[in-house]
């Protein structure tokens, strides 16, 4: 089954950045659609950036321009570049694989990022 290890997660000072990386086991990485998804306690799991197998990306208005999603097949990893970080922006930060042939959706643990001076 595959797994998803996240890293990069820490204390940062508003205007700061941080880049996240999930490492993804397996052998088949390149066909895997990835996202960043983001919560804050009591509200829902959003959509933060997500990329594609063909490298296609969306990002969520709140991150355009600050956040860059990118991903590197030949180490399985997926990044999220996060720079002019806000206050707004702390949060538990999760990782999410889709395969699109199988259906299959796996979750990262999660990485605290909070931004504060």
């Amino acid at each position: 089954q595959v797994q998803l290890v996240e890293s990069g997660g820490g204390l940062v000072q508003p205007g700061g950045s941080l880049r996240l990386s999930c490492a993804a086991s397996g052998s088949i990485f390149n066909i895997y659609d990835m996202g960043w998804y983001r919560q804050v306690p009591g509200k829902p799991r959003e959509l933060v950036a997500a990329i594609t197998s063909g490298r296609s990306t969306n990002y969520a208005d709140s991150v355009k321009v600050r956040f860059t999603i990118s991903r590197d097949n030949s180490k399985n990893t997926v990044y999220l570049q996060m720079n002019s970080l806000k206050p707004e922006d702390t949060a538990v930060y999760y990782c999410n694989l889709v395969d699109p042939i199988y259906g299959l959706e796996v979750w990262g643990q999660g990485t605290l990022v909070a931004v504060s001076s």
